[in-house]
């Protein structure tokens, strides 16, 4: 966890602009498995909603955040590339909720950080090719995360154990997450 992020957004005026520190991990985190490395000056703004001009009130204030984020991106791609990536602290199956609330925004902020880099993942993946698949499973398991309420509607109408499946979808998104941003870089390369 990054305490630098954490002393950030105890300031209530920036926690109010900022993303919560689930969001700005599952952003980040998006970031760092995305084939191409993205600029964070292209996406630094999108985490407090892509205003232009930044909450922060002096110029040491946006780079003692910037220099977490970079800390937050450099963690998760040293992990997803040394397939050693886990779900960040507080990210949980819960027996009321399904989901904790932190892997709920955890995975939003991963979805809209695939927005991203969804270009460069529809260029390397195209719908017909078979790495599809791996992108769209791993789509589709963090947004099952996100919504747990609909998912589980709808895993019940197939007669599925809901609650086995989130167990095993949760459980196996580390796993695929590194394949995923894996094959990514491999398909760069070729």
């Amino acid at each position: 966890m990054s305490s630098q992020l954490n002393v950030i957004l105890q300031d209530q005026h920036l926690a109010e602009q900022l993303l919560n520190e689930s969001q700005t991990r599952g952003f980040v985190t998006a970031m760092a498995a995305a084939p191409n490395i993205i600029d964070p000056a292209e996406w630094l703004a999108f985490l407090w909603g892509g205003d232009e001009i930044s909450p922060f009130s002096t110029h040491e204030e946006l780079e003692a955040y910037a220099n977490a984020i970079i800390d937050i991106w450099n963690e998760a791609r040293k992990a997803l590339f040394e397939s050693t990536w886990k779900w960040p602290e507080g990210c949980a199956l819960d027996d009321g909720q399904i989901v904790t609330q932190e892997t709920s925004d955890f995975c939003e902020g991963m979805l809209q950080g695939w927005q991203l880099a969804r270009d460069d993942w529809e260029t390397i993946m195209p719908p017909e090719s078979e790495d599809n698949a791996l992108l769209g499973g791993v789509l589709l398991s963090i947004s099952l995360l996100f919504d747990p309420e609909t998912a589980l509607e709808a895993l019940s109408e197939q007669g599925a154990d809901a609650l086995a499946q989130f167990e095993e979808i949760f459980n196996a998104i580390p796993t695929m997450l590194c394949g995923l941003t894996q094959r990514g870089a491999q398909l760069v390369e070729a």
